[in-house]
């Protein structure tokens, strides 16, 4: 059973995201934090999301991730390059 605690900390949470306008969709924002639960994009859901909607295509969404590689390193100047680069691609899987 679900406490009333839970089901407030739902509500608040959806409310949020309509106030948001995300509509629960885990993008980024200008500073590449998501903007649905506002942790490093891509966080957890968005990494999940990328891989099944790339299927497999592991050059496209390898793509995919430098176009926007590109965009954080503009985006955050102040960040290092390394740190930019480990939060946006590293996590892909490597090639078994």
């Amino acid at each position: 059973m679900v406490g009333p605690w839970a089901r407030w900390e739902r509500h608040v949470a959806r409310r949020r995201a309509r106030e948001r306008g995300t509509d629960g969709q885990h993008v980024p924002t200008e500073t590449y934090a998501c903007r649905e639960c506002e942790h490093d994009w891509p966080c957890a859901p968005a990494r999940l999301s990328l891989l099944i909607g790339f299927d497999g295509d592991r050059v496209g969404l390898m793509m995919y991730l430098a176009a926007h590689l590109a965009r954080a390193l503009e985006a955050l100047p102040d960040r290092h390059p390394a740190l930019v680069v480990g939060q946006i691609i590293y996590w892909v899987p490597r090639r078994r």
